[in-house]
């Protein structure tokens, strides 16, 4: 019996229009959001797991029609959507997540009632859900590394470098500056790599 490949996008949605956001980012009085962290935004209390799903299905049929929305009907399942980071696994069969792709790329705006201007953005295709989980980890310690490091290197609106405190600073220092955007498929046009069997989602 052959075993139905998936495929699992790893997507951060962005708010580029804080006036309009339901949720307000707090800063210090007297000092702006470090720019790494103004359009990482949590999102409001009714969106979830149910309107991104909602929001992808109507994308597609948008987009490509009933073929698109027949194609991923069996297959498009929300795995994981947190608030707080406002980051989502999503996954679909390995044949058609260019459809969900695509109808992700060209949403800028949230479904009803939300109507929130935003951009989703897809930072990594993976074969497993492991590997998704484990590049939504990495990316989150980056943005934090990055965050700190504009917050601390802010003196009189010019970004100064500061040089790392720790070997555990001075490591992921080193993985925020090196390759973070390198490769956002897993292995996918290649049957034999790992990447494009489901080993580790248990499914």
């Amino acid at each position: 019996m052959v075993r139905i490949k998936h495929r699992y996008l790893l997507v951060n949605i962005l708010y580029p229009d804080p006036k309009t956001s339901n949720v307000q980012m707090k800063a210090k009085p007297g000092e702006d959001a470090p720019y790494a962290m103004q359009f990482r935004q949590p999102s409001s209390d009714k969106m979830d797991g149910k309107v991104l799903f909602r929001l992808i299905k109507d994308n597609v049929a948008e987009l490509f029609g009933d073929y698109g929305s027949g194609k991923i009907a069996g297959s498009l399942q929300v795995k994981y959507f947190s608030q707080a980071t406002s980051t989502a696994i999503i996954r679909v069969s390995r044949d058609h997540y260019r459809l969900v792709w695509s109808a992700l790329t060209f949403t800028t705006r949230l479904p009803k009632p939300l109507l929130q201007p935003c951009v989703v953005q897809v930072v990594r295709v993976s074969g497993t859900i492991k590997k998704a989980e484990e590049e939504a980890i990495r990316r989150a310690r980056i943005g934090i590394l990055r965050a700190q490091r504009a917050s601390k290197g802010l003196t009189g609106g010019v970004l100064t470098t500061r040089k790392p405190t720790n070997g555990a600073e001075a490591g992921a220092q080193a993985e925020a500056d090196d390759d973070i955007d390198a490769s956002m498929i897993d292995g996918i046009e290649d049957g034999n790599e790992p990447g494009d069997v489901d080993e580790d989602d248990g499914e």
